[in-house]
């Protein structure tokens, strides 16, 4: 009976706090939250400030300077003026699920507008209480944080025991899902380029903020159909910040991290008194880049204890330019080797020998003669030793990323091809106004499980 009560104290608390839109706090009040958990000190005397307000002048600071086009916001991207009803929404598909498979994310049309956007559903009074205070966690950092390459929830509200939190549609999904289902031998070193340059911009704003993501992979770098590149999974955000100063290193480890072991750094899994910083989101980086490079994630088929080992060791990964099969007649397709160029050769012929081979297109996979810059950006950020490893800042103004600038959206997202963008299901019933019960919503049109998006 206290077990429930709790839960239904925290989805008031957080339905609540979800709908007052000027929320005014200080800044170290905000910081107590963070770290400790608990209520605010009624005795502070700093004077009021608008977090919301400071923290949107501080992502103009750091996106200002420099405007990519994997940075990019649309009309799409603002949906803090849509309802907070659920019978405004038609659930129209499964996309995944995530939050310990406690939530479960799909694509939803607001029928009132017609707009499509990511819904995720959590039921409360399944959730542990250390589940309910990281899930409230969670949904605080998506109402303060603002950059254009975070993914974040400004929509978030409560019926019965069910947390609605919305979002933006990233209709390419996750860079591991793309991996999966479409460039299983690797993406392009441009498609790369591009999607890593919008990680390095939110882990940027972050740093900046006193944040480490510690959650940094594949499957939480997202991409919209109009090439907005957005990092996710900000269940795993912790603060640098405590008693008002800015701590050079934590020690404290991520929840349910046996899924995240492959992306940590030594320094966070080896958990001794020097701790670890935001450095250990560009080793995370590193790993990311070697994901999307060979279609595999490094040490992920170690057994936990001997990925530990190696990794206190020093042993790191490194890209592997070696031809897996013969190349055979290219005919007059021109393959890129470098992969500085714009890569649609190399995204083509990289293929899977188990997808449908045309005419055109190649069943051989082309060499992978990666460039000097991304050999040297990987190894840069997979350096054993924290402090020899770039900053966010210093990285994004690396030669990998020059060729970013110099082509426009439309030709990045030119390479994500055989992959398209999801969309609403043809002649899709409408659904049933959702009733005020604790069961979990159901879309029209789930998906097989197999084709589910991971969003852990």
């Amino acid at each position: 009976m206290a077990r429930l009560t709790l839960h239904r104290s925290i989805s008031i608390i957080i339905s609540s706090f979800c709908r007052v839109f000027a929320l005014q706090l200080t800044l170290a009040q905000f910081m107590h939250i963070h770290t400790d958990c608990t209520c605010i000190s009624s005795h502070s005397q700093v004077q009021s400030i608008s977090i919301e307000e400071q923290y949107e002048d501080i992502s103009h600071q750091c996106s200002s300077s420099d405007v990519s086009p994997c940075s990019v916001l649309t009309d799409e991207d603002d949906i803090t003026d849509l309802s907070t009803d659920p019978a405004h929404y038609q659930l129209l598909s499964q996309l995944g699920r995530g939050f310990n498979n406690l939530s479960q994310v799909s694509m939803a049309r607001h029928t009132p507008s017609g707009r499509l956007v990511a819904v995720k559903n959590t039921n409360l009074d399944e959730c542990t209480e250390d589940e309910l205070l990281q899930l409230m966690n969670e949904v605080l950092l998506s109402r303060l944080f603002r950059h254009p390459n975070l993914l974040t929830s400004r929509l978030v509200f409560s019926s019965c025991c069910q947390l609605w939190v919305l979002s933006p549609l990233m209709s390419y999904g996750s860079a591991d899902s793309l991996l999966r289902s479409y460039f299983p031998d690797g993406m392009s070193e441009s498609l790369i380029a591009y999607l890593l340059y919008g990680v390095l911009r939110a882990l940027e704003y972050l740093h900046h903020m006193g944040y480490v993501h510690r959650g940094v992979k594949a499957s939480h770098v997202l991409l919209s159909a109009e090439g907005r590149v957005c990092l996710s999974g900000l269940q795993s955000v912790y603060s640098l910040m405590k008693d008002g100063k800015r701590m050079r290193a934590v020690f404290d480890m991520p929840q349910h991290s046996p899924s995240l072991l492959p992306w940590l750094s030594p320094e966070l899994l080896r958990q001794d008194l020097h701790g670890y910083g935001v450095k250990s989101d560009i080793y995370s980086l590193g790993i990311v880049a070697c994901e999307l490079v060979s279609g595999r994630v490094p040490f992920q088929d170690m057994p936990p204890t001997l990925m530990l080992l190696q990794k206190l060791r020093g042993s790191h990964c490194c890209l592997l330019d070696v031809p897996p099969y013969p190349l055979g007649d290219m005919g007059a397709l021109k393959v890129s080797r470098s992969g500085v160029d714009s890569g649609i050769g190399e995204s083509v012929a990289t293929g899977s020998l188990t997808r449908t081979a045309t005419a055109e297109r190649p069943q051989s996979p082309a060499p992978k003669n990666h460039s000097a810059t991304l050999h040297n950006l990987v190894q840069l950020c997979l350096q054993q030793q924290p402090e020899r490893r770039p900053s966010a800042t210093a990285l994004l103004t690396h030669p990998f990323f020059r060729q970013v600038k110099k082509h426009t959206r439309d030709s990045f997202l030119s390479l994500m091809y055989p992959a398209v963008p999801v969309s609403c299901p043809p002649d899709t019933p409408p659904s049933e106004t959702p009733t005020q019960t604790c069961n979990t919503p159901s879309p029209t049109d789930p998906e097989p499980e197999d084709g589910m998006w991971d969003f852990s």
